[in-house]
């Protein structure tokens, strides 16, 4: 049973603008590269790492995402009070 997810996220203001970014990133962007030049959260200095967390430790809706999907795979875009993110989890325990 996944406990803990080590994922990394990049924060945008618009659905669009994380519709138009999931499309890139799907086709092959640089996921890390991408997080650094466009993501709103202070994590896109390192690429969107989150490091690892466990459930309880973010928002219901981005927990929900990052706690469904496989590793190496990026989400649809998911809102928060925070914007719209798009995330990759890139490590289960």
């Amino acid at each position: 049973m996944t406990t803990e997810v080590r994922a990394s996220h990049i924060l945008v203001k618009s659905e669009q603008e994380a519709k138009d970014l999931y499309d890139k990133i799907k086709n092959a962007d640089d996921f890390a590269k991408a997080a650094q030049e466009v993501s709103l959260c202070p994590s896109g200095q390192n690429g969107g790492d989150l490091g690892f967390f466990g459930k309880g430790m973010m928002v219901k809706p981005f927990e929900d995402a990052a706690f469904s999907l496989e590793t190496g795979e990026v989400s649809q875009p998911v809102e928060t009070q925070f914007g719209w993110h798009l995330i990759l989890v890139t490590d289960k325990n």
